[in-house]
């Protein structure tokens, strides 16, 4: 689990035992609480409750056992503020933020996502001390980032996606000397990503999808010098560049790199062979070509690879069937998002969104290209994977049987490609399988029964003229020829033996036709309601 979210995460536990303990509201706070609330078109949900106490209200915390750590300037103030905890988040909530930050003076924690909040941030706010974590997104606050700090040394995290900034990315955010997180995704942000993040040490966390930015290659000189830069996230902003191919791009602690949207032209590049802790590869939905590198596979950490919807081609690497932590279990099965939102846009063209503790299961998904080739049998040695997916293709050969090895599979989409031969009977003893296709390719026989192929419906098998199974009245109709050609066979073989054996051969169809005939009926009758 990353630190940070863990330390977020106690901070915020910590919170809630301190509001525990504490009984009484500083009434200075409680005052400016009830004028923001009636301030606003609706009310607060729990703020309307009996309690007079507003660190009993709902989303506010506070903390009556840190006079220890009241600012400076309010020292001797007698009754200074104890409120560290507002969360305003999802309350209907509309017109400007109002400028009362300065009445909380140790507030370390504001939220006011998903509301209809518009204008600029407000100063007190922008130039709080104590703040640490900032979250504004899905709003309508406009204008540009502006952020003082000098003034905000605790900020960690500041998260103001999808709003209407517009303007540049602020070159002082260097400035910020505890600012690790930063989610600016879904603005009207333009022009490059300033000089000044070369000296940007503490940042951990960027997150610039769907802005307008430009010149991923400048973007990426300067962001290989952040030392301790783990995820960045740049999907669908830097529109139809090229893929940057300088050998000597490194990010040696980047454990999350996802450009997807993009529309990039070029080759997947050779830096990615340096990205040796790399744990998330997303590059889908671009223009991308050529073969998929063999030094993929050899990335130890890789857990997540994401190369969808381009134009690449050739045969799929054999090494990626050796990647160290899809292959045994005892390491970890899934990740978790280790920062706070980030967009890419799905099969249907809408925008998805993920938040905190998304589930990234152990994915291998190269659809939507031109690759060629077998499925190789050694994609049974990663036992992690949660997800092959290769559709629409043009690999050829047969599936492997060595695919029922995937103990761990949850979808398998073979779909829309050249494969020949049947379906492995071994398949029926993956028991996690709930998402499975073989449509549309050239396979024959007939389609395993039992485990979780009888929860598989027929578009799993369509488009397969030759495979047959309770989907398809020919495998019946098959299955009752065959019992007929049977007894046929045996009538002839009566009829055509010696006439001075009459007698054995007369007591030889009686039996027959007692014990077998009536078997082969029940089994056609069984056929033809199956």
């Amino acid at each position: 689990m990353n630190v940070l979210w863990l330390c977020f995460t106690v901070t915020v536990t910590l919170f809630s035992v301190d509001a525990q303990l504490n009984s009484n509201c500083n009434s200075n706070d409680s005052m400016v609480l009830k004028r923001f609330m009636d301030g606003m078109e609706s009310a607060i949900d729990g703020w309307t409750s009996n309690s007079s106490n507003c660190c009993d209200w709902d989303g506010i915390t506070c903390d009556s056992t840190g006079k220890d750590n009241v600012l400076i300037g309010h020292l001797h103030n007698s009754n200074p503020s104890n409120l560290v905890y507002l969360d305003v988040s999802l309350n209907y909530l509309s017109g400007n933020l109002p400028d009362f930050f300065h009445n909380f003076p140790n507030l370390t924690y504001f939220a006011a996502h998903s509301n209809n909040l518009n204008g600029g941030i407000p100063l007190s706010l922008l130039n709080s001390r104590s703040i640490s974590s900032l979250i504004l997104r899905n709003n309508s606050f406009s204008g540009s980032i502006e952020l003082n700090c000098s003034a905000m040394v605790n900020l960690v995290l500041l998260d103001l996606v999808d709003n209407k900034f517009t303007g540049s990315i602020p070159n002082n955010l260097p400035s910020c000397p505890s600012l690790k997180t930063i989610d600016l995704g879904g603005n009207n942000l333009t022009g490059q990503i300033p000089e000044s993040f070369k000296g940007f040490n503490s940042l951990c966390y960027l997150l610039l999808s769907m802005c307008n930015l430009n010149n991923l290659s400048g973007s990426l000189q300067i962001l290989q010098n952040c030392p301790n830069l783990t995820t960045l996230v740049l999907s669908q902003s830097f529109d139809s560049e090229e893929m940057p191919s300088d050998a000597n791009l490194q990010f040696k602690r980047l454990k999350t790199l996802m450009i997807p949207n993009c529309k990039l032209t070029g080759m997947i590049p050779v830096w990615l062979n340096g990205l040796t802790k790399l744990q998330i590869l997303d590059l889908s939905w671009n223009e991308l070509t050529g073969r998929i590198p063999h030094f993929l596979g050899h990335l130890q950490s890789l857990v997540y690879l994401d190369l969808s919807n381009n134009y690449l081609n050739g045969e799929i690497p054999k090494s990626l069937t050796q990647l160290p932590d899809l292959q045994f279990h005892d390491n970890p099965l899934e990740l978790s998002l280790e920062f706070p939102v980030f967009m890419r846009r799905g099969m249907n063209g809408n925008v998805l969104r993920y938040s905190y503790g998304t589930r990234f299961p152990p994915t291998l998904d190269l659809s939507n290209n031109f690759l060629t080739g077998p499925i190789w049998p050694e994609f049974g040695n990663l036992t992690n994977l949660h997800v092959l997916n290769l559709k629409y293709n043009e690999l050829s050969g047969t599936i492997p049987s060595n695919l029922a090895n995937l103990t761990s599979i949850e979808t398998l989409d073979l779909s829309h490609n050249d494969l020949t031969g049947e379906i492995p009977l071994s398949l029926v003893r993956l028991g996690m399988l709930s998402k499975f296709s073989v449509a549309y390719n050239n396979l024959t026989g007939i389609i395993p029964s039992g485990g979780q192929f009888s929860t598989f419906s027929v578009s799993s098998f369509e488009g397969n003229p030759g495979l047959c199974g309770e989907f398809v009245l020919s495998c019946v109709k098959n299955q009752e020829s065959l019992h007929a050609r049977v007894f046929e066979d045996i009538e002839e073989s009566i009829i055509s033996l010696p006439v001075w054996t009459g007698f054995g051969i007369g007591f030889l169809f009686a039996v027959i036709l007692l014990l077998v005939l009536p078997r082969i009926r029940d089994t056609q009758n069984m056929d033809k309601f199956e």
